[in-house]
């Protein structure tokens, strides 16, 4: 069962991370590297970054990152691991509840001074297994990153599909919304944004014990075709 505690959830999250040894150099998603690769960098949105693999990626193929999470102390590693780096003017790292709060879109080039609305900000948004026991709306959380999007810019949704061995979830009755039904339940605008890819692609994953086993991955790309 869900709970709506925003501060059982920052201190649950805080929790996992601080168990953790911080990582060095933490490993990007497959679905990102092969979604972005052949892109050209811009601004980026992370949401959900964890421990800060898909945002350092990024940032290393000359994208500008936003990186947001819910656990401070995943904000504070993925920070000092920027800097250390030297990607620390790459990689902004900031808190939120995505359920109460929205990051800013980048500063815009004509207007050093101040920032754009979360209209058009962004050149990529990424919700990479934005899945959590706490309770969060996500479709109201990735349609405003759809709208987040400048023309031409891409939503990167990718979902688990299959129960993990190591997964927090191990409800045999658990529901995996398919890319289609994730792209209903946001109900963008056919008009403004296209979905470019819905599939359901299979991939050997290792755990954070090291083991292996075969999952299968949501990925939902969406393209804002229109202002």
């Amino acid at each position: 069962m869900k709970t709506t505690d925003t501060t059982a959830a920052r201190t649950s999250w805080d929790g996992i991370y601080a168990a953790r040894t911080a990582a060095t150099d933490p490993r990007p998603n497959v679905r990102l590297t092969e979604t972005v690769t052949s892109l050209p960098a811009g601004d980026a949105l992370d949401l959900g970054c964890g421990e800060g693999g898909d945002a350092l990626w990024l940032a290393r193929q000359g994208w500008r990152v936003t990186a947001v999470d819910l656990s401070a102390v995943a904000v504070e590693r993925l920070t000092g691991l920027a800097r250390s780096l030297g990607l620390g003017d790459r990689v902004t790292a900031e808190q939120h509840d995505l359920g109460a709060s929205f990051p800013k879109g980048p500063r815009s080039p004509e207007s050093p001074e101040s920032t754009v609305s979360t209209d058009g900000g962004f050149d990529l948004v990424t919700a990479h297994y934005l899945h959590t026991p706490f309770d969060l709306d996500r479709a109201a959380v990735l349609r405003r990153a759809a709208h987040a999007l400048r023309p031409g810019g891409r939503l990167l949704v990718v979902d688990h599909g299959s129960t993990a061995p190591w997964s927090w979830n191990q409800d045999p009755d658990a529901h995996y919304p398919g890319p289609q039904e994730v792209a209903e339940g946001i109900a963008l605008d056919p008009a403004i944004w296209t979905v470019e890819r819905a599939a359901s692609p299979r991939r050997t994953a290792t755990g954070p014990d090291g083991t292996t086993a075969e999952v299968t991955d949501h990925v939902l790309v969406v393209r804002r075709t229109a202002a």
